[in-house]
């Protein structure tokens, strides 16, 4: 039963993407977008999804649509906002560095979505993981300072609040 809930709770955001992606609504389409959704999400459940009860807690749905919408709002238009500023005043400083930041997540799903969060905003690249001492190396446009609780505040508590909530 296990299985089956993990397969279908897959399968429904595959399919949506499908169609979303597919850009159609015909009969076909429909039909093939939902048999390769439960195909594939039957191949990749055990794999992707350890704990199936975590994918039917409404919390953590809700968590995620929440990060999501705040990042592609808020997040991300402060990170381009900067990153323009400083294209078109070269005389604005910066000080490009690699630096330490903390992370204290405990699944591989959680500070996955926190390396990915920095990444994606500009001005700050992941380059390193280290598991052992749990920290990110990462590349910072403008260091505000090479201690790790400053780095841990400006780069990653935001995004590690929300991983939390969604995969912890």
């Amino acid at each position: 039963m296990a299985n089956l809930v993990k397969t279908i709770l897959i399968a429904i955001p595959l399919f949506i993407l499908y169609i979303v992606f597919a850009g159609t609504f015909s009969i076909e389409d429909l039909v093939f977008g939902a048999v390769a959704s439960i195909i594939v999400s039957a191949i990749i459940s055990e794999v992707l999804v350890k704990h199936h009860e975590k994918l039917m807690e409404l919390s953590r749905l809700v968590a995620l649509i929440k990060y999501f919408l705040i990042y592609i709002t808020v997040i991300e238009f402060k990170a381009h906002s900067d990153v323009i500023k400083r294209i078109f005043n070269p005389k604005m400083p910066i000080k490009p560095g690699i630096v330490k930041v903390p992370y204290n997540v405990k699944t591989d799903y959680a500070l996955v979505t926190i390396a990915n969060s920095i990444t994606n905003t500009p001005g700050t690249v992941v380059v390193d993981v280290d598991k052992d001492e749990r920290k990110l190396f990462v590349h910072w446009i403008d260091v505000k300072g090479l201690e790790e609780e400053v780095a841990y505040e400006k780069i990653s508590k935001t995004f590690e609040e929300h991983a939390k909530r969604i995969f912890d």
